[in-house]
């Protein structure tokens, strides 16, 4: 496994750039990860698309879900991964397909294989971290 060290820098700069976020696993459940980072980031300006089977066609958070990012009808910036790490590399793949930029997988979650398609598709690949705590870390505030 590589080390998942990743620059302030490339931090900073996939935060900026990143307008839409896709968060693939999305809760209604207050308690869980997922709901608190859609809600934090949706304060900070980012438009987050929950995707969630069992949510499809619902509104969390004021945001329709979808039941996969294929279904989503705008363009997608960043691909948050709320799922396991077997899993996130068919999610890696659909962002693939969907021509995402940046894939983002959180908190332990790891899949080097799906993450080497994605970079050589062109994408860039975060994992193991957070986005709301980089952000949070980073000190950003969105302009």
């Amino acid at each position: 496994m590589t080390a998942l060290n990743y620059s302030s820098d490339l931090l900073t700069r996939v935060l900026k750039d990143t307008r839409t976020i896709a968060l693939v696993g999305a809760s209604d459940k207050p308690h869980r990860a997922s709901y608190n980072v859609m809600k934090y980031m949706l304060s900070k300006g980012y438009d987050v698309v929950p995707v969630s089977p069992r949510l499809a066609g619902k509104e969390l958070l004021g945001q329709k879900a979808y039941a996969s990012l294929a279904d989503i009808p705008q363009p997608i910036d960043m691909v948050d991964i709320f799922r396991n790490s077997e899993d996130a590399g068919s999610v890696t793949d659909e962002a693939i397909a969907i021509g995402a930029k940046t894939v983002w997988m959180q908190l332990d979650v790891i899949n080097e294989a799906a993450a080497g398609r994605a970079e050589q598709a062109g994408l860039t690949v975060i994992m193991d971290r957070c986005p709301k705590i980089e952000y949070e870390r980073l000190s950003m505030e969105r302009t």
